[in-house]
């Protein structure tokens, strides 16, 4: 069994500086951790490759310092990882930035399951895992909560779609995006660490994709421009109100309607 991965680095905190000229996010050298919900989909391979036998791959698309998130998944279970760095691929949307990992697909060893995380926690789109599989033409459920166990070229899973689950038979090739409900990530392990800590992180630029459309890459090949983006302002004021409990509430409904939450 061959098990893909597609797993990004995130920022870690609030703190973020935004390049407002072309609306996306500067991410080198920013504090950054590997998004939870990629974290929970690296898990489910894991917990596969234990139980059914198989090689779990990760690949990533970002600046040169992503290959942190890459060198985590091998402490993690991981047994290979490939991260696109390119200018070229730099400010996609969620289309261009499927199109890119997609091709990068095609040219690893064929995969039975493709696992993505439900979204990422600096985009919330939740649009990259099925854009992948539909470029793929590959089966996919989103927002998989359980997954009960593979048979007959066939992986069993439950997908939480809000107002009810769903208990789906997929047949294999496939792609699957996890919620965090699904399980809870193991820690990194200190024995992996050591045994991977010289382990090589496959590199590629857009070169490493030859007969891929190049205008279909990073900026401009976003159908989709953000048009702003801004930190949000941060409010310093505070007041401290003393007396009993019904003067402040009385006091509290009348900040509430002073500033039109009410």
């Amino acid at each position: 069994m061959h098990f893909i991965v597609c797993i990004k680095q995130v920022p870690e905190g609030t703190e973020v500086e935004i390049d407002e000229e072309k609306g996306i996010l500067k991410r080198e050298g920013v504090d950054s951790k590997l998004n939870v919900y990629d974290a929970c989909a690296l898990e489910a391979a894991v917990a596969l490759k234990e139980t059914y036998g198989g090689t779990v791959t990760v690949l990533s698309m970002g600046p040169l310092q992503a290959q942190d998130v890459i060198k985590e998944a091998y402490t993690l279970g991981a047994d290979d990882g490939y991260l696109l760095s390119d200018r070229k691929f730099a400010g996609a949307d969620t289309l261009a930035t499927s199109y890119a990992l997609s091709e990068a697909i095609r040219r690893l060893p064929p995969a039975d399951v493709i696992f993505c995380g439900m979204q990422t926690t600096d985009g919330d789109t939740a649009q990259v895992g099925p854009g992948i599989a539909e470029l793929l033409e590959l089966p996919h459920a989103s927002y998989v909560s359980k997954i009960s166990g593979m048979e007959d070229g066939c992986i069993f899973v439950e997908a939480d779609m809000g107002d009810g689950i769903e208990e789906l038979r997929i047949g294999l090739p496939c792609l699957l995006t996890v919620t965090k409900d699904l399980n809870q990530p193991r820690l990194p392990s200190y024995k992996l660490k050591k045994a991977t800590q010289n382990r090589k992180v496959n590199v590629w630029d857009s070169k490493a994709l030859e007969g891929a459309d190049p205008s279909h890459f990073g900026l401009d090949g976003s159908p989709t421009q953000v048009e702003r983006i801004f930190p949000p302002p941060k409010a310093h004021s505070k007041e401290l109100w003393q007396g009993s409990p019904d003067a402040l509430g009385q006091k509290f409904y009348a900040k509430l309607k002073e500033l039109k939450y009410l």
